[in-house]
């Protein structure tokens, strides 16, 4: 396979979007978001309603969905000495402590004490490169903290403050293990009815789990994406999920992972030619030329000019398919980014 990342640049990813496809509100029902069927060999793109997904899959396939759990990361405050913080959780590290970013006029010293949502206090211990680490009372749980006063942490492009329904619309129906800071936003347009309908269709499921951070939306900063540094995220894969797709292999069903991060952390977990379980972080970076090892179809959103994320599409795809696929989705009005609307892809 010819490597195509030695020349391909950032500049090669960018796209102009006008700003009122970017959907800033989720759809009123989860399934009724558009579906773009790209690279299907009868018809390289087909304009479909998510909840004619079905209708593409076949028994024997195997869904892997990411079961991470967006927390209400984002907190406002001050210091004790005055000065307004907004605080964006990267990471839990134990009940009392978490890495987050911190948005203030000057950066916060080790020692400075932080009251929070006016309700609790946190000190700043210390840094760890662009984060800060932060620490509760002894007698606090800083997830529980979050659960009670934290904001829904909406992408930097919805320009609105979060609202009561985003609790529920900005995760999936299926979320289970609290962590993420984004949500994996391919499977928001999954409901209980189309799961049942799915399952009733023969194709199984398994999981997997990425805590999707806030280094998601970071711009790539580098022209050369050889010099880009991908930000660590926490995956892991176990062996039930490695067994369910082993299974799926062996009976000629086929992997389709529900978003980006599901194929990351199933490519991190295959990274030795097989797959196997894997519990740590992950900085794989998908670029043209890698040669995916367990993915077959990718459901996904549509996504930032110059993202990884649209490199990584771009790689499973075909950077040319992808790149009409984009423009015909302008042209057709569909909406973007993570309230927008989703794409079946092939693998090229």
């Amino acid at each position: 396979m010819q490597c195509y990342h030695v020349r391909m640049k950032l500049s090669d990813f960018d796209y102009q979007l006008p700003s009122e496809l970017i959907a800033y509100q989720p759809l009123a029902e989860r399934t009724s978001s558009r579906l773009l069927v790209v690279g299907h060999e009868q018809q390289p793109l087909t304009d479909q309603y998510f909840y004619d997904l079905p209708t593409f899959l076949k028994a024997g396939d195997l869904l892997v969905f990411n079961n991470t759990k967006v927390i209400p990361a984002r907190l406002y405050g001050q210091k004790l000495t005055g000065g307004k913080v907004e605080v964006l959780v990267e990471r839990i590290q134990n009940s009392r402590q978490a890495l987050a970013h911190i948005r203030a006029s000057k950066s916060p010293r080790s020692g400075t004490i932080l009251e929070l949502e006016s309700a609790f206090y946190a000190e700043v211990l210390g840094r760890d490169g662009e984060l800060f680490q932060l620490q509760v009372a002894e007698h606090q749980n800083i997830l529980d903290l979050l659960e009670q006063y934290g904001h829904i942490p909406l992408p930097p492009y919805i320009e609105r403050p979060d609202l009561a329904e985003d609790r529920e619309r900005y995760q999936t129906v299926y979320a289970q293990k609290s962590g993420a800071v984004a949500a994996p936003t391919a499977g928001l347009h999954f409901d209980q009815a189309l799961l049942k309908k799915l399952a009733a269709q023969g194709i199984e499921t398994t999981t997997v789990t990425l805590h999707v951070g806030a280094g998601t939306f970071q711009p790539v900063r580098t022209e050369d994406l050889s010099q880009h540094i991908m930000h660590a995220e926490y995956v892991e894969v176990t062996a039930e999920t490695c067994a369910a797709v082993q299974a799926c292999q062996a009976r000629g069903g086929r992997v389709i992972a529900v978003g980006t991060t599901s194929v990351r952390s199933l490519e991190t977990a295959a990274q030795n030619g097989l797959l196997q379980p894997y519990a740590g972080d992950t900085r794989l970076f998908i670029q043209l030329g890698y040669e995916f090892k367990v993915v077959d179809l990718l459901i996904t959103n549509f996504h930032l000019p110059q993202s990884t994320l649209l490199i990584l599409v771009s790689a499973f795809a075909g950077y040319n398919t992808i790149k009409a696929a984009y423009q015909h989705a302008i042209k057709q009005s569909y909406r973007f980014f993570s309230y927008g609307d989703a794409m079946l892809l092939y693998r090229r």
